[in-house]
């Protein structure tokens, strides 16, 4: 969304910005249909133990370390480490499907950003952002976020930095399961492992204190959220009209 678009939003009452709010949460998020497609009776015992084996690899290699390690390195770690133990044939089978099938299927109409699952991400090229358990890429994303730190204010945070393919997988399984197998609506929560700009710039911001409200449409009603609209060096990824099909995301800033 450009700049006049992103203000224009602001601009709306507190009545109809609200109820917008509302409806792209309730249609994107919150409604079953019919036609919701979900894993099968087998790929969901699957999704279960390969959720539960890659929360043992975050736990093993820790929160930061998990949010740019790549495929072959988690296998790694699983070989060698029997707290976490080896991925099965059937969950790797999973992952592949997950990261290469097309999701336009599930309503999520995204641009693919990655098109290796090993992907791999240099040291050299990121920074440990203090006290955030994040990275954040060199370059443009870098300094976007200082910017905004200086314009913004000290009460804005950076809540999610680089998720590699492991670390967007891993989020991806997760609300799956938290949605019974349901594919379809974990798709426009979450982008799929291949298709998620945190991989290559995208970052997330919120409010000191908030918590997980940071996550959610109440973000936007915040005075760091009114300050973000008046930058025109940044923009929002998912708008409330987004046509990759993903729910409404004021959090999420897009590097232009």
């Amino acid at each position: 969304m450009n700049r006049r678009n992103f203000l224009t939003l602001t601009a709306l009452s507190p009545i109809i910005t609200t109820n917008l709010f509302g409806v792209a949460d309730n249609i994107n998020i919150t409604h079953k249909s019919r036609n919701d497609i979900y894993l099968s009776k087998n790929d969901f015992v699957t999704l279960t133990t390969l959720n539960a084996r890659l929360k043992r690899v975050k736990k093993h290699v820790g929160y930061a370390n998990f949010n740019t390690i790549s495929f072959n390195d988690v296998l790694f770690f699983a070989r060698n480490y029997s707290s976490i133990g080896k991925f099965t044939q059937d969950e790797i089978s999973l992952i592949e499907r997950l990261f290469y099938e097309d999701p336009s299927k599930y309503g999520f109409y995204g641009n693919k950003t990655c098109f290796d699952l090993n992907n791999k991400i240099s040291k050299k090229d990121i920074v440990k952002i203090p006290r955030s358990g994040h990275y954040l890429f060199k370059g443009k994303p870098l300094k976007d976020y200082t910017r905004m730190k200086q314009d913004i204010g000290k009460k804005i945070i950076l809540t999610s930095g680089i998720r590699n393919t492991m670390k967007q997988l891993s989020l991806y399984c997760n609300k799956i399961y938290k949605l019974n197998g349901n594919i379809t609506l974990a798709s426009h929560s979450i982008a799929p492992p291949a298709y998620s700009y945190h991989t290559i710039s995208d970052f997330d911001l919120g409010k000191k204190g908030w918590g997980k409200m940071n996550f959610t449409k109440k973000f936007a009603t915040t005075k760091e959220f009114r300050k973000m609209t008046k930058l025109n060096y940044i923009s929002m990824r998912y708008t409330i009209d987004n046509k990759e099909g993903v729910r409404y995301e004021p959090w999420h800033v897009k590097v232009i």
